[in-house]
């Protein structure tokens, strides 16, 4: 028996109306022919490498027969420029060393001999270790290099407890890089990197230190998107966050991680990571993955493995570039 609205309704020639479920919003792909852009940077490169030895002039580095600086930046230019596909390029136009130890932001100094003492594990390293950026940044005039276009942005090498953030941003307009903003850098117009690298270890910690920086600068390139529309954290998915629906996963976690820095896990897990590489055309095609995808447990190669995921393409999506290199190599590209 019909009901008393769809009698009446039956009357006027009228059909009840259906309740409609919403539907989440598809991505809207702009297909423009604009190709993807390449990003250079010149880089001021600065190096702290005491002497340790005042009669033979033997420097920290030889003493401790650590990795030659010169060596690591440019294997490190040479990945991202591989990784990106050729559209993030580095150029080193400036290279100072300093032969002394780093000031911390408190007055303190290591010596040669209290350096050793903490290498040596006798005493504890001075807290608070940070680097005092703001000595750093006067002495090298950083924020008006930075104004003047003379350099983009700045990278340190230092050695275990030198107190250097992996990444941080300085200038107008700056957000968190892995670390807070640098404070009392705002009269400099335009926003500018500083990395800190130790020459105690290798290329892989190096692309780790840049990985951070990559997803705080993607993190802040979707802020404004809605969750449907967040193609970044699509990307970083992994199995234990996303139970078969991993993407790429993050710096720390392959696509079947299952903690921090597990990337020799060798379980299958079902990814969409291949189809990163067809950008903006996600099929949502799968396979299965284990660490033999990305160099069995090696940091270098599994950082390598990531980034080579980074869309890289010409045109946008909702208005964002498809190619993310730009905002990670250029932070003034970023509308905030």
């Amino acid at each position: 028996m019909k009901s008393l609205i769809d009698f009446i309704l039956s009357l006027l020639g009228r059909k009840k109306t259906q309740p409609v479920t919403p539907q989440p919003t598809p991505p809207v792909v702009n297909t423009s022919p604009q190709p993807a852009a390449i990003v250079s940077r010149k880089v001021l490169m600065i190096v702290y490498d005491p002497i340790v030895d005042a009669t033979t002039g033997k420097k920290l580095s030889q003493k401790m027969n650590w990795p030659r600086v010169d060596n690591l930046s440019a294997e490190f230019i040479s990945d991202i420029l591989e990784t990106s596909g050729g559209l993030a390029r580095y150029q080193i136009v400036d290279r100072v060393e300093i032969n002394e130890f780093p000031l911390k932001a408190d007055g303190f100094r290591y010596t040669a001999q209290s350096y050793s003492e903490v290498v040596a594990g006798t005493v504890q390293h001075h807290q608070p270790d940070l680097f005092h950026y703001d000595d750093f940044l006067q002495r090298f005039n950083i924020l008006q290099r930075v104004g003047a276009n003379q350099i983009d942005e700045v990278w340190v090498f230092a050695f275990p407890y030198a107190g250097l953030y992996e990444s941080t941003m300085g200038g107008l307009g700056a957000f968190w890089c892995n670390s807070q903003p640098l404070a009392r850098t705002f009269s400099c117009p335009r926003r500018f990197v500083i990395m800190g690298f130790s020459y105690e270890r290798g290329i892989g910690e190096m692309l780790e230190s840049f990985g951070h920086r990559a997803e705080a600068t993607m993190e802040k390139v979707f802020a404004r998107e809605t969750p449907e529309r967040n193609l970044w954290h699509k990307f970083v998915r992994y199995d234990k966050s996303h139970p078969g629906q991993s993407e790429c996963g993050n710096i720390h976690f392959a696509p079947n991680s299952e903690r921090d820095y597990d990337w020799g896990n060798m379980r299958l897990v079902n990814s969409h990571c291949d189809d990163w590489y067809q950008f903006p055309n996600l099929s949502g095609a799968t396979r299965q993955v284990n660490a033999n995808d990305w160099g069995n447990g090696d940091i270098r190669a599994h950082h390598k493995w990531w980034l080579k995921h980074f869309p890289k393409v010409g045109g946008r999506t909702n208005g964002i570039s498809n190619n993310w290199w730009q905002y990670i190599l250029d932070p003034n590209r970023l509308s905030i």
